[in-house]
């Protein structure tokens, strides 16, 4: 069928992606299936905004749930693109690129000596996994309920983000002997290890259950224990890297993890994953090691170019500024939500915002674990607010557990437009509970 023969509406694109993928998705959030109706369909991107196939134009706080930094379309990351583009798009052998990135990122952040690419957040993740393991000669793992750590059956015993936004705990098809050996704890508490864990896996900043703050002293006291142990500590930055600020959590914190897992901005809007850490631990990796990992598109030069141009044009003062920018906005935000008579609570670390809504005369007060987030996001509120600002032509992300990207092509005079719609939604909203 060709395209030009279909009317161009948001349902008859989704009908159609209904009928040759998997509910209509590539990533189970976008199906809208949390906060109801159809899906829009984007059609292109620009700066701060997307339009979908209808024609219609957001301001886009999703940015790819954190992947455009610059701003869609950005000419920074479109050129180095166009410009391998030109001259090939993979090998399968070593090139320049991946080096080049490489030393862009293992210059900025504390020991960080080496990193491997590979094609996704979920393959960091689980490949880091698997040098921890080999490197301490031990089993089980412990991470944080409501932290999400990509979709390998190891690390989905229990998740926050798309898989909590389900409703889903776990997933079928996951046999028990892949969870057996992962412990699933709260996140702000510290847990009991012993010398049978091989490492800790914790979002130094929760994102993927809304945004949830590391209490006083959790990575500090967290970082101590893994020591004392003999466990690794492994910091999954794939939102957070080089997205909280110039050298990430790990610097946004001041605490060093073991190994790193990178995702999102170091692709510079394309697919691309990478976990890192010392030289020692990595070389345990083949082919210096018995700790096999690979894949074919690893290191992809398109994706290699465009994160590092990314990194190359960031600097400290644009994090500063964009987190200023971020500060403004989400206390903007939430006196517009709560004159228009909603219950709020907002959260910020650095350049990553969160958003609580509750009903009018609620109670609402930042969550320190994924059970109180679930409370929050099960109130049923942040879907009507969804579709009134959808219908005002702001795009927040589908589900509740999601946080707000605001990237630098976001200014203040876009973030206000957003402030004032947001308040004309409230109103709505709160008028229908």
């Amino acid at each position: 069928m060709s395209e030009k023969t279909v009317s161009q509406t948001n349902q008859e694109w989704f009908s159609r992606a209904s009928k040759v993928i998997p509910g209509g998705v590539d990533s189970p959030v976008r199906s809208f299936k949390s906060v109801g109706g159809v899906p829009f369909t984007v059609e292109s991107g620009s700066g701060a905004y997307v339009t979908d196939v209808e024609g219609n134009r957001y301001i886009d706080l999703v940015s790819s749930y954190g992947a455009i930094l610059l701003g869609h379309a950005h000419d920074v990351p479109a050129s180095a693109v166009r410009n391998q583009l030109a001259t090939g798009s993979t090998f399968g052998m070593p090139t320049r690129g991946e080096t080049l990135l490489a030393e862009t990122m293992t210059s900025r952040i504390k020991g960080l000596d080496q990193v491997r690419f590979v094609s996704s957040g979920t393959e960091a993740t689980m490949s880091a996994i698997r040098v921890a393991r080999g490197f301490t000669g031990r089993d089980r793992i412990i991470v944080f309920s409501g932290c999400y750590h990509g979709h390998s059956d190891g690390l989905l015993a229990a998740a926050g983000s798309g898989v909590a936004t389900l409703g889903l705990a776990a997933s079928a098809g996951v046999p028990s002997s892949a969870v057996s050996d992962t412990m699933v704890v709260p996140y702000n508490e510290i847990p009991e290890i012993d010398e049978s864990v091989a490492a800790v896996v914790v979002e130094a900043a929760a994102a993927n259950m809304n945004l949830v703050t590391p209490q006083s002293g959790f990575l500090a006291d967290l970082r101590a224990a893994c020591t004392k142990a003999g466990a690794l500590l492994i910091f999954d930055e794939v939102i957070t890297g080089f997205r909280l600020g110039y050298e990430g959590a790990s610097g946004f914190f001041g605490i060093q993890p073991d190994l790193w897992c990178f995702g999102k901005v170091i692709g510079g809007g394309l697919p691309i994953g990478a976990f890192g850490g010392s030289a020692e631990i990595l070389s345990c990796l083949a082919p210096l090691g018995p700790v096999y990992q690979a894949g074919t598109l690893s290191g992809n030069p398109l994706a290699t170019a465009a994160g590092r141009a990314v990194l190359d044009y960031v600097t400290p003062a644009h994090y500063k500024e964009l987190a200023a920018r971020v500060e403004r906005f989400q206390k903007k935000l939430g006196a517009a939500l709560i004159d228009g008579g909603l219950s709020v609570a907002l959260s910020q670390i650095g350049t990553l915002m969160g958003l609580y809504v509750g009903a009018p005369g609620s109670e609402i007060r930042l969550p320190r674990n994924f059970e109180e987030s679930k409370a929050l996001a099960s109130n049923g509120v942040y879907a009507k607010l969804f579709h009134a600002l959808l219908a005002r032509g702001v795009a927040m992300a589908p589900g509740p557990y999601e946080i707000a990207f605001v990237s630098m092509a976001h200014d203040d005079a876009i973030l206000d437009t957003v402030v004032d719609r947001a308040g004309d939604a409230a109103r709505e909203v709160a008028q229908s509970l």
